[in-house]
């Protein structure tokens, strides 16, 4: 049986989550189709531009992603504390920047609301537009729909273009946390697509390269790196940014079994911290898919994921 998305998405347990949507049909998502000798390939510039333009109205920071030939990855903030701390106005304006105003808030925003009940029925509005501000599964299904729309008409066909549900995967710590974000930014490797990180078109990975060849120590729309000190710093990914790139660099050497040249044994200092053994990143960042695991963490953070969401068993993936 189906398990309905709000027991697989609590920002109450974790605020990270690693999502992939996968098309339904043969003809591709992107990338050149060899039957047919189409090629797709600037669709992934629709889901990266839709995706990023989405992220700068939700309150849902994008950790990594990587646009691939039917399919897409994503690794998500769920920030719900900045939505519950926006103001009703702003709420307003960051919804109202992508979508229809509705008529009862375009008269409040005039002050032409007289009576108690309009009011109490427009700020009820404003909240159901809050929670939808911080909802993965809102996001998720604007970006498909979106894409969907485009595409079908570019195709002249109509019918379903994505699979019926995206795939999610709770990410309880910082080891799940990494090595969802690295086994995401790899996939153009690990597929043979790029030789290396800073040639993975539409990938977070080369978005960040680029920002830094740019003297920007981050991208306007992707979470922040905070470093080790990140207990007061929002938006914030755990760590390091050089510390992450060594860990992609030396984790891609890794998997590419035609890789030429010396594969350097020194262990990312990234790895030390986390205390995480050179041969669990790697069957982490490699094999985080191979089975139906919605939430990945330590046992103790699984353990409390239980009790938090008051459940004798969960379909895990134990990090030791």
């Amino acid at each position: 049986m189906t398990t309905a998305r709000t027991q697989l998405i609590r920002p109450e347990v974790t605020p990270y989550y690693h999502c992939v949507s996968r098309c339904v049909r043969r003809s591709f998502l992107c990338g050149q189709d060899n039957m047919t000798g189409k090629s797709y390939e600037h669709r992934r510039a629709w889901v990266e531009q839709r995706m990023l333009s989405l992220a700068s109205m939700y309150c849902i920071r994008i950790c990594s992603y990587a646009i691939m030939s039917n399919h897409y990855h994503l690794v998500a903030y769920v920030d719900k504390e900045a939505a519950l701390s926006l103001t009703d106005n702003e709420v307003v304006e960051r919804w109202c920047s992508q979508h229809k105003t509705p008529p009862i808030i375009q008269r409040w925003l005039a002050g032409q609301l007289s009576s108690k009940a309009e009011l109490n029925t427009c700020h009820r509005l404003i909240e159901l537009l809050r929670q939808r501000l911080y909802s993965l599964s809102w996001f998720m299904k604007e970006l498909n729909h979106g894409i969907a729309v485009q595409a079908n008409k570019e195709d002249q066909c109509t019918g379903r273009f994505w699979e019926g549900r995206f795939k999610s995967q709770a990410l309880l710590d910082e080891k799940a946390l990494i090595a969802a974000m690295v086994y995401v930014d790899l996939n153009p490797i690990r597929a043979k697509i790029a030789d290396s990180p800073e040639q993975s078109d539409h990938t977070s990975i080369k978005t960040r390269l680029d920002s830094l060849n740019r003297g920007e120590t981050s991208p306007p729309l992707l979470a922040n790196f905070s470093g080790y000190d990140h207990q007061q710093k929002h938006f914030a990914i755990p760590f390091r940014l050089m510390d992450y790139l060594e860990l992609v660099n030396w984790s891609g050497k890794q998997i590419r079994n035609d890789k030429r040249g010396h594969i350097d044994s020194r262990i990312p200092a990234i790895l030390d911290r986390l205390s995480l053994s050179q041969q669990e990143c790697l069957t982490l960042c490699t094999e985080l898919e191979k089975k139906p695991r919605v939430w990945i963490g330590s046992t103790e953070e699984l353990n409390r994921a239980k009790n938090k969401l008051g459940k004798k068993r969960m379909v895990a993936l134990h990090i030791s």
